[in-house]
């Protein structure tokens, strides 16, 4: 039996933690689907939009040797990813585990036979922190407020 593995996740702008995360996933599963957060998604659950667009951050996720596929994840239900993509892993970083959000997903997910498994989350590496050293070598970073003007940038 081929076990099927999800990862989703923003990755905006791409670093060690990231490729940590898919790579750590691949290796628990045969297939890795990576889904990448779509911008209004981001926003709706961050309070920011991404610095990069979401059909860059596909592009960039779907060249990761770890990957075997990339998918635009457009919806806040999971449930409705899982029956669109199928999948019989959620790998999710530790930062969830133990929080009610992550009690809801293991929930949500048991229902369907789906395990849940949670990584190391890398504070040091991330996209947060890349975020606030940009801002300050640069003032500030670019707040996309509309994701369709920020493709054509």
């Amino acid at each position: 039996m081929t076990v099927v593995g999800y990862a989703a996740g923003a990755f905006d702008l791409f670093h060690v933690g990231h490729l940590n995360i898919l790579r750590q996933a691949r290796s628990r599963c045969d297939y890795l689907v990576a889904g990448v957060v779509s911008d209004e998604i981001c926003y709706a659950t961050k309070g920011r939009y991404p610095v990069v667009p979401l059909q860059e951050r596909l592009e960039i996720v779907r060249h990761i040797s770890y990957v075997d596929e990339a998918v635009a994840e457009v919806s806040p239900d999971r449930l409705q990813t899982w029956t669109e993509v199928g999948f019989d892993v959620f790998f999710k970083g530790d930062d969830w585990k133990n929080t009610e959000k992550g009690r809801r997903l293991e929930r949500d997910f048991a229902s369907v036979g789906v395990s849940v498994v949670y990584f190391p989350y890398t504070m040091h590496t991330s996209s947060t922190a890349l975020r606030k050293a940009l801002a300050a070598l640069n003032g500030s970073v670019p707040d996309r407020s509309n994701s369709a003007s920020a493709v054509n940038e």
